[in-house]
């Protein structure tokens, strides 16, 4: 139970909710936005010392019933019920640490789909495999180091962003958002995961933007991303179909981008994967020639 990240939740979720909302009267003599604490604590059917200490901190863990109550009264969603559980312990299926290998299946489906740029992320934002179209695409991740094919990285640290958004994406302001939620809610899954919490320490520690975002205590909800624009250095704008399927054996997402057919985009992805498989060709070559060598 991470108490503290509890009390914030709960915190900024009954700030966002006005009376009106509740059927409350809104009254004259509200200091704040939102609900006062005794009025959650009616809405939840519990003591409203109880719920002030949730908020502090000091409560112990409550049951599910009592967390289903608080949802109830601060009209959360679905994606934010869950991620209050995860706060306070109580979701099913806790692992202690992410999943990062990959299923076979997957790394051959990668290998199948040749106009289609894929790769895969780990909960913690680690590309753990990818295709050659996804190289071309984006980066040659396997020339880089583990630790530096981390797109939280590459979205908020300065020495990945040469200048720029990550790949010259048209939605980065959305893409760190979207981060943050998604770091927050890995971090709640995976409390004793060293890996997760050193990144968001890190996170934390050099960039004043992603501190200002997870201070803020955004919406814990995924908003889907069905176009991306990349700022290629070749062929100039590329605007992709954006697919995600979760792979929930493993908490691990799959990323796809696609252009429809005879488009200018689809055009533009067919010529990088040929280049790819040219590159790809004369490593190849050069492998053969060192070992006859």
């Amino acid at each position: 139970m991470d108490k503290q990240e509890l009390g914030a939740f709960l915190r900024s979720r009954r700030e966002r909710v006005s009376p009106e909302d509740v059927g409350l009267p809104a009254g004259t003599r509200r200091r704040t936005a939102g609900l006062r604490r005794e009025e959650v604590a009616v809405l939840a059917h519990i003591s409203t010392e109880y719920y002030v200490r949730l908020e502090q901190g000091r409560a112990p863990r409550p049951s599910s019933d009592v967390l289903a109550g608080i949802a109830g009264a601060l009209r959360l969603s679905v994606d934010e019920s869950d991620h209050l559980h995860l706060l306070a312990g109580t979701a099913p299926n806790r692992r202690r640490l992410h999943e990062r290998q990959v299923r076979p299946s997957i790394l051959a489906l990668l290998e199948r789909i040749p106009l289609t740029a894929g790769f895969v992320m780990s909960a913690a934002f680690d590309v753990l495999a990818w295709n050659p179209l996804a190289a071309m695409l984006m980066e040659d991740f396997g020339a880089s180091a583990p630790e530096d094919r981390n797109l939280a990285r590459r979205a908020f640290l300065p020495e990945y962003s040469f200048d720029g958004p990550p790949y010259g994406i048209s939605d980065a302001a959305q893409f760190r958002e979207q981060t943050v939620v998604e770091l927050r809610t890995a971090l709640a899954r995976y409390p004793e995961d060293p890996a997760i919490a050193a990144l968001v320490a890190e996170l934390r520690d050099r960039s004043p933007l992603f501190s200002r975002l997870w201070q803020r205590h955004g919406d814990v909800q995924s908003v889907p991303t069905l176009t991306k624009t990349f700022d290629h250095p070749v062929v100039g704008p590329i605007t992709v179909d954006c697919d995600t399927l979760y792979l929930a054996d493993r908490d691990q997402r799959l990323v796809l981008y696609t252009a429809p057919h005879g488009s200018r985009a689809a055009e533009s992805l067919a010529f990088l994967a040929a280049v790819g498989n040219d590159l790809t060709q004369q490593d190849g070559d050069a492998e053969q020639r060192r070992l006859a060598g």
